[in-house]
This record gives C-alpha cells, sequence and structure tokens, in this order.
C-alpha cells in the first residue's frame, strides 16, 4: 500500500487509531439509542400509534454535549485523551464527572492502531485486519454497557471477514464459510443445551453472531482455540470481578467481550497461539 519507514508509519498509526477511538465513543453511546428509537417507531406503527416526533439523532447529530448538563463539549475538549486530561475528567461547564471510558477507548484504539501496524506494515491487510480489530472494541463496549451486540456491527463484521479471505487469502474462503457457519452453530447449540437444562437464557443471539463473524476472519480451525480463550479469560474475569463487587454476584454477564478479546488475540498472534495449541492438545 505505502512504503514507509516504521518511525513515521508506528506513531501515525497510534495518532490514527486515538481518532479512531474517539469516533468510537460516538458509536457506543448513540448506537443502542438510535437502536431503541428504531425499535419504539416499528412498534408504535405495528400498534397503530401516533408517529413520535424527535429530533434528528444519529452518529453526526446532535454535536456532542455533556450527560449531565447538555452543554455543548468545544472541539479542543473532544481531542483524544488530551482533552479528557486537560479537563480533569470533568465537564468544563458544570464540573459533572466524565467517565474514563472516553479515555481508555481512545488509548485502546491507538494501541490496537499501533499493534496492527507493527504486525502488517501499511498495507490493505492491515486496513482491514484494524477495522475488525476497532468492530471489536466497540462491540465489546456496547456490550458491556448494556448487554446488546447490535446486528448493525456484527453482520458487517462477518461479511467483511469472508471479504478479506476472498481478497488476500482465497485458498482460507471455504474453510472461511464452515467457520461462520460452525460457528454460530456451536453457540446456538450451547444455549438450547443450557436452556433446556436450566430454563434460563446462557447468551444471546448476538454471541452466536459474533463467534460467525470472527470464524469467518479465521477460519473453522481457529474455533476451539476462540471459545477456550473467551471461556478461560471469562471465567478469570467473572470470579475476580464478583470477589471484588459482591453486588455483581449473580448478576448476568455479557459473553460478547470476552469473545471480542478472543478475536483480537487470535487477529494479532494467531498462528504462533495455533501452534502453541496444536502442540498441547492435538498431539
Amino acid at each position: 500500500m505505502l512504503d514507509l519507514s516504521p518511525t513515521l508509519i508506528y506513531p501515525l498509526a497510534a495518532f490514527v487509531g486515538l481518532c479512531l477511538g474517539s469516533f468510537l465513543n460516538v458509536v457506543i453511546a448513540r448506537l443502542p439509542v438510535m437502536l431503541m428509537r428504531g425499535w419504539r417507531a416499528e412498534a408504535r406503527e405495528a400498534l397503530e400509534l401516533p408517529e413520535e416526533h424527535n429530533e434528528p439523532f444519529n452518529l453526526v447529530t446532535p454535536r456532542s454535549i455533556c450527560p449531565a448538563c447538555e452543554a455543548p463539549i468545544a472541539w479542543h475538549d473532544n481531542i483524544p485523551v488530551i482533552g479528557w486530561l486537560k479537563r480533569r475528567g470533568r465537564c468544563a461547564n458544570c464540573h459533572a464527572r466524565i467517565s474514563p471510558q472516553y479515555p481508555l477507548v481512545e488509548l485502546a484504539g491507538g494501541a490496537l492502531a499501533f499493534a496492527v501496524a507493527v504486525l502488517f506494515g501499511a498495507t490493505w491487510q492491515g486496513v482491514f485486519i484494524l477495522g475488525a480489530c476497532l468492530a471489536l472494541l466497540a462491540m465489546a463496549v456496547i456490550d458491556l454497557r448494556t448487554q446488546l451486540l447490535p446486528d448493525s456491527l456484527t453482520l458487517p463484521l462477518l461479511w467483511a471477514g469472508l471479504l478479506y479471505q476472498l481478497l488476500f487469502q482465497p485458498l482460507m474462503l471455504e474453510s472461511a464459510v464452515i467457520g461462520a457457519m460452525a460457528g454460530y452453530l456451536t453457540l446456538w447449540s450451547f444455549y438450547w443445551a443450557f436452556k433446556l437444562i436450566t430454563g434460563k437464557e446462557g447468551m444471546g443471539y448476538g454471541d452466536f453472531k459474533l463467534l460467525a463473524a470472527l470464524g469467518a476472519w479465521m477460519g473453522w480451525q481457529y474455533l476451539p482455540l476462540l471459545l477456550i480463550l473467551s471461556a478461560g479469560v471469562g471465567a478469570v474475569l467473572g470470579i475476580l470481578i464478583q470477589l471484588a463487587l459482591p453486588r455483581l454476584r449473580g448478576a448476568p454477564m455479557p459473553f460478547g467481550p470476552y469473545l471480542a478479546l478472543a478475536g483480537w488475540i487470535a487477529l494479532l498472534a494467531g498462528e504462533p497461539l495455533m501452534a502453541v495449541y496444536g502442540s498441547f492438545f492435538l498431539v
């Protein structure tokens, strides 16, 4: 794609990642609200109720405001990480606390972009991988906040994975298609088995679609590794969270963030991990 020196591409990639992380904060905050508005509109139409008249609300409109006092946020306070640090995590108008989620997501975006630049360089393949990593970041935070994995993120990620294989690894396309089908059916089977045994729902349909998307990106061969990583990390963090915060004991825990973490690991370090996995489990 571009022949740039590492001294230029690495900091440039990190800067772009910070900016994309800032945009992801908008997606994380607004997409669930947009979906809820859409569902309400569909429900009112089905019930033949009068249409609600709301102000335009999307990823562009309205401009960013303080969640507490609704004062507009100045452009210089929207600079990734720096804006939050400059105000010490407080609104410039009402001094209400601004969640540290915002700089953390921006830093995660910068770190992911830096890692992709190191591993893939300034290539179209790296652009695709970075897009997948950032989509997983957005889905992980949305699932943590709302226990929702929107189809508008999981399904494009699945199709992008198939396109990635077609463009860069055409011999893997068959494995990717099987991976998408097997990923969905695996968690779908776990869901119904758990429900039949306990009478409860252990996960949502968004988790099925997310694992299907990861299967499309990685191929069916990676599905056992993805499940081991996500389940293992989920079990350890779940125990630690419930020990640290007893009020969360028994509360439902989203599985999407652990799938996303497993996806990052597999996308960025899949081949060496598969070698280790094979030496332990496939001997």
